[in-house]
């Protein structure tokens, strides 16, 4: 089972943490694994190349551990409205897209929020 963690702070989405394989499909064939190391990547890049706004990001792949965490999606640390907004709603994005696969996918996902400020 994958699990992701979700950070908000202020009721803003600006990072996650997610752990284990899904256990859906064989190690190298297993398309819900896919799908969600397309994602982060995706909000990874979008984030620091299209916003171009930095984000901190470790994926290790011996413990299958990946953290993502994004300053400028809060108010404290960016104070450009736009970016600030584009950056937050592509983690929420992020977190309604995984809750919409819980429907089918249930049994290989668990995904919750935390909330808690960020920290360095």
């Amino acid at each position: 089972m994958t699990k992701i963690v979700f950070f908000r702070s202020g009721g803003v989405f600006y990072g996650f943490e997610e752990q284990g394989h899904t256990g859906y499909g064989e190690a190298g064939d297993d398309i819900l694994c896919a799908a969600i190391s397309s994602m982060t990547m995706f909000l990874i890049n979008t984030i620091e190349v299209a916003y171009a706004s930095n984000v901190e990001y470790d994926i290790n792949e011996d413990d299958t551990t990946v953290r993502v965490r994004a300053k400028a999606a809060l108010p404290e640390f960016e104070s450009d409205d736009y970016k600030r907004y584009a950056v937050s709603g592509i983690m929420m994005g992020y977190y309604l897209q995984l809750g919409d696969m819980l429907e089918e996918y249930g049994d290989y996902l668990d995904v919750s929020v935390v909330d808690k400020p960020y920290e360095d």
